[in-house]
């Protein structure tokens, strides 16, 4: 996989689908969007990638119910340094994994920034994956 370069004739360039994963796989946060009735909740969560997938663990409460409703969700990653950056958004629906299939989690890392009990698996299904590379010209803010 060769990854385009960034030039000021071209400031942005589209991800692969193989380097989307590549950097869904070398994060643990991301930002997770879903609507429940009439509210749009816009959430971090702490996530592992296993395969084509993104897995996380949750407590009873609204992303478990969108897992129950297997919501549509929006879920995005992204980075900036000094002169470039990155995005990459997954779509898709969340799906609550049954007893059976919470093996998947065993021994991903998936590292919770508070102490918590979340006893439930849930699924993010992508159906797009889609991802950006730019080139940041920052301008000055003083005057000449």
């Amino acid at each position: 996989m060769t990854q385009q370069q960034l030039t000021d004739d071209q400031p942005m360039v589209e991800l692969t689908a193989d380097e989307c994963w590549d950097l869904l796989s070398a994060a643990e946060v991301g930002r997770l969007a879903y609507r429940l009735v009439d509210e749009i909740h816009l959430i971090p969560i702490n996530y592992a990638v296993e395969g084509r997938a993104i897995l996380f663990r949750t407590a009873a409460g609204n992303k478990l119910l969108a897992a129950e409703l297997e919501s549509e969700v929006a879920f995005e990653i992204d980075w900036f340094g000094e002169d470039a950056a990155w995005s990459v958004m997954v779509r898709g629906h969340l799906r609550h994994l049954d007893e059976g299939e919470q093996h998947r989690l065993a021994g991903l890392r998936i590292h919770p920034w508070i102490p918590s009990f979340k006893y439930d698996h849930v699924e993010l299904m992508p159906a797009i994956v889609t991802g950006r590379r730019f080139l940041l010209h920052k301008e000055d803010d003083e005057d000449d």
